[in-house]
């Protein structure tokens, strides 16, 4: 053998190992990209988005050209490796070519281009895709028979092969993503995202006005106290009932009520005939399934009931806005009214805070699968209702109960600064 055909054989291995890295870089870089940023692009109008994206729609195409072209090139550099060492070493040199061919394409045919494919994936499979759809097309006859054989010995195993179904992310999993995205979202955008997700896990139960804190009109009061609630109300819609809630004859809106005041013509039939039907929603009902019923049926407020009808709470569609968004008075008064600080770093808060509210604003970790308020919570861990002075640890915080009335936790003392989880309340 001249030496001119072994540099030229030598050229040729040095090429087929070259191909064998550019199908290797081809198939991780295809294999990995992010497919949800890839449809982006293509809908943005990006050519080579749209390449790779249309060569994704067919997974076992893709990975015939890809294999067909690596493997030919594997084989072939094998074969003139061997070639060019018998040339050199005789017999020996195959077992030379077999070691020396099996580092190299290990090396610069395998894991230096699929780890350069694995950190670059997008820029890779654009760049390689106009290459892969022409392949595609010349190989087309190839990869389809391939394909057939290999499709069909997957259907023996109840493998179906096709078109790529359309990845779907659970809730959990866009969940993650929207934590990882940290730094490229700002944290308002990040906490907004992750509050719409946690709204089908929280029903109107959860957020409603409690039964005892509706505020209304009680047709039952003399008439110059229901006047006085008319003209200082801070709200816009009232309940308008007699003698109890559960007897609730409308939702009152205040504009029109003191436009009648002001007309001189308010009374208690008038307030009556003004007064809308009631909005009745289940207890039950999960935010994000509300936040729709709101739109159809194009309401603001509803009363929430049990399954015996009685009313439990009230919820607004402002109620539920403030989920997504967060709260929209920030003052620092709302905020003391349920919590105020302590100079030993505890704090004492009152039984009647929603807990989910509480856990919000303090950072802290009380369960939520029970009851929706503090003095709920304690009295439920109890089993009893305590007595003053009673301490516990629930949920790993030390809680002291400072005051108790008609049955109720009225104010307790929390040291999150003592937090534990591995201490029980007979420990304390």
């Amino acid at each position: 053998m001249s030496y001119t055909q072994i540099l030229i054989l030598l050229f040729v291995l040095v090429c087929l190992i070259c191909i064998s890295a550019f199908f290797s870089a081809s198939e991780t870089g295809m294999m990995s990209v992010n497919r949800y940023r890839i449809r982006h692009l293509a809908r943005a109008g990006d050519k080579g988005a749209k390449r790779v994206s249309k060569l994704l729609e067919r997974p076992d195409r893709l990975l015939g050209v890809i294999l067909t072209g690596n493997t030919f090139a594997n084989i072939l550099a094998s074969s003139v490796g061997t070639i060019v060492a018998v040339h050199f070493f005789g017999d020996l040199g195959v077992a030379i070519s077999t070691f020396l061919l099996t580092f190299v394409i290990l090396v610069l045919g395998e894991m230096a281009p699929k780890t350069l494919a694995a950190l670059n994936a997008q820029s890779v499979s654009m760049k390689v895709s106009w290459f892969l759809v022409g392949l595609l097309k010349v190989l087309y006859p190839i990869v389809w028979f391939i394909n057939m054989l290999a499709n069909g010995l997957l259907s023996l195993f109840g493998v179906k092969s096709g078109r790529s179904a359309i990845d779907r992310l659970s809730a959990d999993e866009l969940r993650s993503v929207v934590l990882e995205s940290s730094g490229r979202i700002s944290q308002q955008h990040q906490d907004m995202l992750l509050r719409i997700l946690e709204m089908e896990k929280v029903t109107v139960e959860d957020i409603m006005i409690p039964r005892n804190e509706i505020k209304g009109i009680d047709l039952s009061d003399n008439w110059e106290k229901v006047v006085l609630q008319l003209t200082g109300s801070t709200h816009t819609k009232l309940p308008l009932y007699q003698d109890d809630i559960d007897n609730v004859i409308g939702i009152l809106h205040l504009r029109e009520a003191l436009k009648l005041l002001g007309q001189d013509r308010l009374s208690e039939q008038t307030l009556r005939e003004i007064a809308r039907d009631v909005y009745f929603i289940p207890e039950g009902t999960p935010l994000h399934i509300q936040l729709l019923n709101f739109r159809s049926e194009q309401r603001r407020s509803a009363l929430v009931v049990d399954e015996y009808g009685d009313i439990q709470g009230l919820i607004t569609l402002e109620d539920i806005l403030e989920e997504i968004v967060g709260e929209f008075k920030t003052d620092v008064p709302a905020v003391s009214k349920f919590i105020e600080s302590l100079a030993d770093g505890a704090f004492k808060v009152d039984g009647s805070v929603n807990i989910r509210e509480l856990n919000r604003l303090m950072g802290w970790h009380l369960p939520l699968d029970g009851p929706k308020t503090l003095s709920g919570l304690i009295t439920e861990y109890l089993e009893a209702i305590p007595q003053e002075q009673t301490c516990l640890r629930l949920a790993g915080y030390p809680i002291e109960v400072l005051t108790v009335q008609d049955n109720l936790v009225r104010s307790v003392n929390i040291k999150p600064g003592l937090y534990s989880t591995h201490m029980s309340f007979g420990d304390l």
